[in-house]
């Protein structure tokens, strides 16, 4: 049985939103076991986030500049704009900004990222499992990446999805919109 095969998220946490209208802003807290340099190099370097990120891009997020991100699920690039590369301590691009702190057992990185209020609890689910895949990338034990609709059909997504819209005092949204509840 692989590692992927094995893998089952742990509990919905290290997670808030800041709402404000229809686009709230999801903060997400992970400690990572890994230095700040090696988990930048994981944010920035396209050939690492084709195998966790939700996107792929077609440049290094590293430094300021356009790329293309294209998300996964999604048929057409968006281009984007990197407005903060400050290696390694933060990076900013789209709605997405991301904090990284040296701790004591590695790197607590921070993810802003700005969602759909419908949606907020499935970005957080999503997020969630990608940093898990993220942590066993970096460990060297990689599971491959489960995002998008992957990660919905995902054992566990379903659960986090609820957990979190629970801890956000939210509605559990469902995928498809209308979906009926099970």
């Amino acid at each position: 049985m692989s590692e992927r095969d094995q893998y089952i998220p742990g509990p919905a946490n290290g997670a808030k939103v800041h709402k404000d209208g229809e686009k709230w802003t999801l903060i997400l807290v992970r400690e990572l076991r890994h230095p700040p340099e090696k988990v930048w190099q994981a944010l920035t370097d396209p050939a690492q986030l084709r195998q966790w990120a939700p996107f792929e891009t077609d440049a290094s997020l590293g430094t300021t500049g356009t790329v293309n991100l294209t998300w996964t699920g999604t048929p057409k690039p968006l281009e984007t704009r990197v407005t903060q590369a400050d290696a390694p301590k933060a990076l900013e691009y789209g709605d997405l900004r991301w904090e990284l702190e040296p701790s004591a057992g590695g790197t607590r990185l921070t993810l802003w990222h700005k969602i759909d209020r419908r949606f907020i609890s499935m970005g957080a689910a999503g997020w969630h499992i990608c940093f898990d895949v993220l942590d066993h990338l970096l460990s060297g034990t990689p599971i491959s990446r489960i995002a998008g609709a992957d990660a919905m059909k995902f054992a566990g997504w379903q659960r986090l999805n609820a957990e979190y819209a629970r801890q956000f005092g939210i509605e559990v949204p469902q995928w498809p919109p209308g979906a009926a509840q099970s």
